[in-house]
């Protein structure tokens, strides 16, 4: 029987609640995330995203250990956990010549080999992929509530900094000079990071949901030339790489939370070779342009 159009893109939106909740998650963090994504590869700190995913999982471990597998309890110790690394990793760079890609780097290895320590004193392989890749399609209200919450802090937050952002991506010295509130900018952008990385731990995972992230964003390079632009588009290519990711999950059983980075990253590798703006092919075919000349 040949499959429809509403079969393949409605049908299991209409007819599932679960799936309806698990696009409403994907996009609602997909809309907060993915501008948060620019600013970190335009402060040169694109691995800082992966290493504050990796730093919740102490916080997640512990409780795990106190309240069992409760999303609560976890998301609460991995929200401190990555908050604290995030402050200590500010304080560093700002006392110390130790730049903050490497106190970041330093706190995040110790995050994480305590998370891994603690994570094998209790629990099954199966509770640690909960953990790891996320319930995407096992969403709950509260759940919505909290990644509801943390996208309208952080879109809030856009629009109140969002010019000292981006001046302290040119020149952080000048900002804390002239405005007198490079720290507190710089300190509340990593602490929704955090929250986003947060409040994407039980929709992705604490490995998969700096994929929505920085994936869109990344892609997002290669169309946009300036950033206003670059934030609309990271934030509508990551929509559809959640969308794309569920629907192939749906269609073909596989693993949502995968699924969906996998989309972001084949929407990336796409704009890497085909994107308007230094995109490989179309250095390519300058190259040959120039050289027929």
């Amino acid at each position: 029987m040949a499959v429809t159009v509403y079969d393949f893109l409605l049908a299991p939106f209409v007819d599932f609640g679960f799936m309806r909740r698990a696009l409403t998650g994907t996009v609602l963090l997909a809309l907060a995330a993915a501008p948060l994504g620019v600013f970190l590869i335009l402060r040169r700190m694109s691995l800082m995203g992966d290493a504050m995913s990796h730093a919740l999982l102490p916080g997640v471990a512990v409780g795990f250990l106190v309240a069992g597998l409760s999303w609560p309890a976890m998301l609460a110790g991995g929200l401190v956990t990555g908050l604290l690394v995030a402050l200590l990793s500010g304080i560093v760079s700002r006392l110390t010549p130790l730049r903050e890609d490497a106190s970041m780097a330093a706190f995040y290895l110790i995050s994480l080999s305590l998370g891994v320590l603690l994570v094998s004193l209790k629990g099954t392989s199966v509770d640690l992929m909960h953990v790891l890749f996320g319930t995407v399609l096992g969403l709950d209200n509260s759940a919505l509530y909290l990644v509801s919450g943390s996208t309208a802090m952080t879109l809030l937050a856009l629009a109140l900094f969002y010019r000292i952002w981006i001046a302290e991506c040119l020149d952080s010295e000048f900002v804390r000079t002239e405005y007198g509130k490079g720290g507190l900018a710089h300190m509340v952008f990593l602490g929704l990071v955090v929250l986003n990385l947060v409040s994407g731990f039980q929709v992705l995972g604490t490995l998969m949901a700096v994929g929505l992230m920085m994936l869109p964003a990344a892609a997002a390079r290669f169309w946009a030339e300036f950033i206003d632009g670059q934030i609309v588009l990271a934030a509508l290519l990551g929509v559809a790489a959640g969308l794309i990711g569920l629907l192939w999950s749906f269609h073909w059983d596989i693993p949502s939370s995968p699924a969906i980075i996998l989309s972001a990253g084949v929407i990336y590798l796409f704009s890497l070779l085909c994107g308007p703006r230094d995109g490989l092919l179309r250095g390519l075919f300058r190259t040959e342009t120039q050289g027929d000349k």
